[in-house]
């Protein structure tokens, strides 16, 4: 798995590229956590090159969107991988999130 963050206006994209499993989900929740914790509560996910996502992964999702609640801020998802679109919608966590095609509106959203 690979993580990039960079900035947008006052928002912070993250794309995550390749695998996010048990194996990898503890470093992407430390990356968001701090982010979030860190006063960058406006993040926007890009997942489109994101391959696979466990459970483990989508516990990081709900756990980050409650964190950037709490602060004030919220986590937006934008270009789902067809793999996470169906995993979100076989979880039942597709209502639960903010979705965008567009990683521009994403982040234009905030």
């Amino acid at each position: 798995m690979k993580i990039e963050t960079r900035e947008l206006k006052h928002v912070t994209v993250v794309k995550v590229s390749g695998r996010v499993d048990s194996a990898t989900a503890p470093d992407l929740e430390k990356a968001l956590h701090d982010l979030v914790e860190g006063d960058h509560n406006q993040v926007v996910l890009e997942l489109q090159e994101t391959e696979y996502m466990s459970s483990a992964g989508l516990r990081v999702l709900v756990t980050t969107l409650k964190a950037a609640k709490k602060n004030g801020g919220d986590l937006r998802l934008a270009q789902l991988s067809p793999r996470v679109k169906e995993v979100l919608e076989l979880s039942g966590l597709l209502p639960v999130f903010q979705i965008y095609s567009d990683l521009v509106e994403a982040v234009g959203s905030f």
